[in-house]
C-alpha cells in the first residue's frame, strides 16, 4: 500500500496538517503521522502541498486539438491522457450539436474507449450529450441546422453511455421529453441552451431537470421582472448550476454570489474545446470555425465559442475571487459534481472507502502528481 505524508489534506468540510492518507485502490485510512511506520508503505511526500480528491469535469468538448464530436477513440484517449495532468480523474466527453449521425459516431467512440479500459489518463463517466435539442434562439456556437425536437428515445437508445444531456424545456416536446427521460433512465436532465421564461423553466424542472447548463450563457437572463432560466437556476434548490469560472464567461465578481445561492450544488466545469492546452489560433468547434486568443475563444461573428479552462484553473479562480475555503471550492469540481451525477459513494471526496482518486497541488493548485484508483498517472516536477 502507498502512503502520502507531509501533505495538507482537504476534506469535505475542512483541512486537517499533521495527518497522513493511506490508500490501495481505495482510501484506507487517515491517521495522524505519528501513527505512521514509513518503512511499511511506499511513501509519496507532499512536501507541504494540498492533497485533494480527484476534480470531475462534466462538461467538456475538446482538449490538445481533439473533440469529442469528432467520433475519434483515438481523440477520446488523447483528452483523457492530458487532462489528468491537471487534476482531472473523472470526466464527461461532450459532444455539440452536430448532425445525428456524428453525435451517434461520437457516442461509440466514447463507448469503445470507455468499455475497452485500455487508456492510461483520467476515467470516463459516460457523455455528456449538449444539444441537439435546444433553442435555435439561444444556440451560441452551437450549428442551427442540426437541432432537432426533443426526443426521449433517443436518449434512452443511449442512455448505457449518456451520463447527462441539455434541452430547452420550452420548445415542442421538451417537457414530453424530460418527462419520459426522468422516469425511464437514471440520464441528468440540465436546461440551457434556451429562451424559456422562468415559468417555462420551472415547468421543465417540475419534469424532471435537474441541472443547468453553464449559467448564464446561451439563456434567457435575470431580471427583477423575468427571471428567466438563470433565475430558475440559481433560486431552484433541486438544480445544480455549472459555472465557467474562467473570468470572462462570467464576471468574477459573481463568483461568490452563485456560491451563496447554490452552495453543494454549483459545480465547476471547464467546457473547453480542441485549442485547449494548444498556442492561439484558428480551430474549431462543431464544424465552425473559432479563433482563441488568450482566454477568449471566439467565432467571427464574436459569438463565445466555450473556453479553453483547464478545471484546476477554475478552482483557483473561484477561491481567489470569494471568501471560500480551498474545500469549498475543490468541492465545486469533485465532490458537488459527483453528487449531481450520482457518483458521490464511490468518488468527489477524501473518504474511506471512496476511490483512491487523489491530486497533490500548490496554493495556487498546480497539479503535482494525480493518483487514479491508487496509481500515479501524472507526476510532475
Amino acid at each position: 500500500m502507498k502512503c502520502i505524508i507531509n501533505g495538507r489534506i482537504v476534506l469535505k468540510d475542512k483541512v486537517v496538517d499533521n495527518c497522513a492518507i493511506i490508500f490501495s485502490d481505495k482510501i484506507e485510512k487517515i491517521v495522524s503521522d505519528s501513527e505512521i511506520n514509513t518503512a511499511d508503505y511506499e511513501i509519496i511526500d507532499a512536501k507541504g502541498r494540498l492533497v485533494a480528491p480527484g476534480l470531475i469535469d462534466m462538461h467538456i468538448h475538446g482538449y490538445l486539438g481533439a473533440d469529442a464530436s469528432d467520433g475519434d477513440a483515438d481523440g477520446i484517449r488523447k483528452m483523457a491522457e492530458g487532462i489528468i495532468k491537471n487534476g482531472v480523474t473523472a470526466w464527461c466527453p461532450t459532444t455539440m450539436t452536430v448532425s445525428k449521425q456524428e453525435i451517434e459516431t461520437a457516442f461509440e467512440s466514447v463507448r469503445e474507449v470507455k468499455n475497452s479500459g485500455e487508456y492510461y489518463g483520467s476515467r470516463i463517466l459516460g457523455v455528456n450529450s449538449e444539444g441537439p435539442f435546444i433553442n435555435e434562439s439561444k444556440k451560441g456556437a452551437q450549428a442551427g441546422e442540426h437541432i432537432l425536437k426533443p426526443d426521449a428515445d433517443f436518449i434512452k437508445k443511449h442512455s448505457d453511455i449518456v451520463k447527462l444531456f441539455t434541452v430547452a424545456p420550452e420548445v415542442d416536446g421538451a417537457l414530453e421529453c424530460i418527462e419520459k427521460v426522468s422516469n425511464e433512465t437514471d440520464v441528468l436532465i440540465s436546461m440551457g441552451h434556451s429562451d424559456a421564461i422562468f415559468e417555462q423553466a420551472l415547468a421543465g424542472v417540475e419534469k424532471g431537470v435537474r441541472h443547468t447548463t453553464h449559467l448564464f450563457n446561451a439563456m434567457s437572463a435575470l431580471s427583477h421582472r423575468s427571471p428567466g432560466v438563470t433565475g430558475a437556476g440559481l433560486s431552484d434548490g433541486r438544480v445544480s448550476t455549472e459555472l465557467i469560472a474562467d473570468t470572462f464567461h462570467v464576471n468574477k465578481g459573481l463568483f461568490g454570489l452563485v456560491y451563496k445561492l447554490k452552495g453543494d450544488k454549483l459545480c465547476l466545469i471547464t467546457d473547453c474545446i480542441r485549442a485547449g492546452g494548444m498556442e492561439d489560433g484558428d480551430y474549431t468547434l462543431g464544424g465552425q470555425p473559432v479563433h482563441k486568443e488568450g482566454i477568449k475563444c471566439l467565432m467571427p461573428d464574436g459569438t463565445i465559442a466555450g473556453s479553453v479552462l483547464r478545471l484546476n484553473e477554475a478552482v483557483k479562480n473561484l477561491y481567489e475571487n470569494t471568501d471560500l475555503e480551498i474545500y469549498e471550492a475543490v468541492n465545486c469540481a469533485s465532490l458537488n459534481i459527483a453528487k449531481a451525477l450520482g457518483e458521490d459513494k464511490e468518488i468527489g471526496s477524501l473518504e474511506i472507502g471512496k476511490r483512491a482518486d487523489i491530486i497533490i497541488a500548490d496554493e495556487k493548485f498546480n497539479v503535482y502528481t494525480t493518483i487514479l484508483g491508487g496509481e500515479i498517472r501524472y507526476k510532475g516536477e
